[in-house]
This record gives structure tokens, C-alpha cells and sequence, in this order.
């Protein structure tokens, strides 16, 4: 046995994710996501882990399959099977959706992980997102 001290593996980075405000008033997007890479293996586990709970658990992802890694399949995320799925339709090329039984499905703006948080914050504005109306994590 070594005398060392063994240092705790990293934390994951808290994903990038700023969600709009619960109302009743349908909208097109609930929020907007930044992830780090486009590797969706990779970004996908803390994206998920860091919803609200009042959302449900993820139980199918679409994305546009033009720009990331690693869909479509199954991957096992918080000890649960989440089917990934990919879309390479026109209209949602910088979107990816969430599903949850019995909580229905969420729409999250993708900034791309090259964008600045500059260029993040003119998306998410464009898109109609405003910090004073929800919250951004980092």
C-alpha cells in the first residue's frame, strides 16, 4: 500500500445551460445549451444530469446529426437507457430535443462549442432568451 495521498478524480464540468422560465404560454425553445465539444457521448451525461427534475427523466434524445459524434444508439446515463436518435433535417440544425414520458418534450437552442461567450450571448438573444428571464449556469 502507498503512503500517498490519491487525489479524487475530477468533477465533471456543470454543462452550460441556461433555462427559460416555467409558464404556461407554449414556446418553441425552453432554453439553450453550450456544451464543450461536439462529442454527444461526452456532453450528453452532464447535460441530462443538470436538468430540473421537474422535467423528468430523459428517455430519448434527438439531434441533428450533422454536427455530432457519437448518436444515434443507446447509452446508459445516471443508471438509465436513453435512446439517441439523429436528424439531418434543415430545421433543426442547431437544436436538440428531449423527451421524457409522461412530462413531454423539451427544445434546447445548441450554441455551437466553438462560439464566444460573446457570440453565445448574441444567439441565445436572437433566439429570444434573456438572462433576466432564466437562468445560465456555467
Amino acid at each position: 500500500m502507498s503512503d500517498r495521498l490519491r487525489r479524487p478524480p475530477p468533477a465533471p464540468p456543470v454543462p452550460r445551460l441556461y433555462l427559460a422560465p416555467e409558464s404556461s404560454v407554449p414556446r418553441r425553445i425552453d432554453g439553450a445549451w453550450w456544451p464543450r465539444t461536439f462529442d454527444l457521448l461526452t456532453e450528453l451525461p452532464p447535460l441530462l444530469s443538470g436538468l430540473p427534475r421537474a422535467w423528468g427523466r430523459m428517455a430519448s434524445v434527438l439531434v441533428n446529426g450533422t454536427g455530432w459524434a457519437g448518436a444515434p444508439g443507446r447509452m446508459l446515463i445516471c443508471n438509465e437507457v436513453v435512446r439517441l436518435r439523429s436528424t439531418t433535417t434543415e430545421r433543426t440544425p442547431s437544436t436538440i430535443v428531449l423527451m421524457a414520458p409522461a412530462h413531454g418534450r423539451r427544445d434546447l437552442l445548441v450554441v455551437s462549442p466553438e462560439a464566444t461567450e460573446r457570440v453565445a450571448a448574441s444567439v441565445m438573444s436572437a433566439a429570444g432568451l434573456t438572462p433576466e428571464q432564466g437562468h445560465f449556469a456555467r
